[in-house]
């Protein structure tokens, strides 16, 4: 049974100028994409399948991320439902040279496992053990837009 923390996956992507819009920041559409893919990933290491998006929640754009800086995305299950895994996922714009930090982006996707024809297939429960663990899926929880619940 996997546990919260060890969904957590954090990926960084340096913003070049083929991924900026005409304001030299990161287009969205780039931002929801390397969301998405990393969100991917921690589904598939809580579900041990293959993992599809089935639904973004609550996509707020805060701020841009400028070229030259890196996107920082972290991403984490923090509950599972028979097939599906629900995910928060945020964005961060990161200097490359101080490392400073800000918030750009948040969402909460709904991954659903499949099998290796494509059908929906049950995934594990979900651990909450150590603070840690409850650290990140009481945020989540708290933070997560209504229709999601």
């Amino acid at each position: 049974m996997p546990s919260v923390s060890e969904t957590y996956i954090e990926n960084r992507q340096r913003v070049q100028p083929t991924h900026t819009n005409n304001y030299a920041s990161a287009h969205g559409g780039n931002v929801v994409k390397w969301m998405d893919e990393i969100g991917a990933m921690s589904a598939m290491r809580a579900a041990g399948e293959t993992c599809v998006t089935a639904k973004i929640n609550g996509l707020d754009f805060k701020r841009p991320v400028p070229q030259g800086d890196t996107c920082v995305i972290e991403s984490y299950v923090y509950a599972v439902g028979r097939t599906s895994l629900r995910t928060r996922i945020r964005a961060y714009r990161e200097s490359p040279r101080t490392g400073e930090r800000e918030l750009t982006t948040e969402s909460y996707f709904v991954f659903v496992a499949v099998d290796a024809d494509g059908d929906p297939t049950p995934v594990p429960e979900l651990e909450v053990a150590g603070e840690r663990c409850r650290e990140l899926r009481d945020e989540a929880l708290a933070a997560e837009p209504d229709d999601d619940r």
